[in-house]
């Protein structure tokens, strides 16, 4: 069984940044983070797989970086110049490595004030 534990979400001005972290336990293939904002579907933000091959979806390229410490089995997000409408609560997700199984976090508030 993996268990995720985020940390690092907050709310920042807008052309802030925060970092999340994300710990697994267990086996990982890929990791990455989903957001939902209110009244609106989850999205994937950023991938990253076992071997460091990154995802990261159109409306956060250039500004948020997806990192992995496989000795750690952690998972980072850095995001900077942060906008109102990165405004979410932020999901970590891992696939399992053997099973391919999903996993989730239980995610983490973040808030850009303009």
């Amino acid at each position: 069984q993996v268990q995720l534990v985020e940390s690092g979400g907050g709310t920042v001005q807008s052309g802030g940044s925060l970092k999340l972290s994300c710990a697994a336990s267990g086996s990982i293939f890929s990791m990455g983070w989903y957001r939902q904002a209110p009244g609106k579907e989850r999205e994937l933000v950023a991938r990253i797989s076992r071997t460091g091959t990154t995802d990261h979806a159109d409306s956060v390229k250039g500004r948020f970086t997806i990192s992995r410490d496989n000795a750690k089995n952690t998972a980072y997000l850095q995001m900077n110049s942060l906008k109102p409408d990165d405004t979410a609560i932020y999901y970590c997700y891992a696939t399992e490595l053997v099973t391919s199984t999903l996993f989730w976090g239980q995610g983490t508030q973040v808030t850009v004030s303009s």
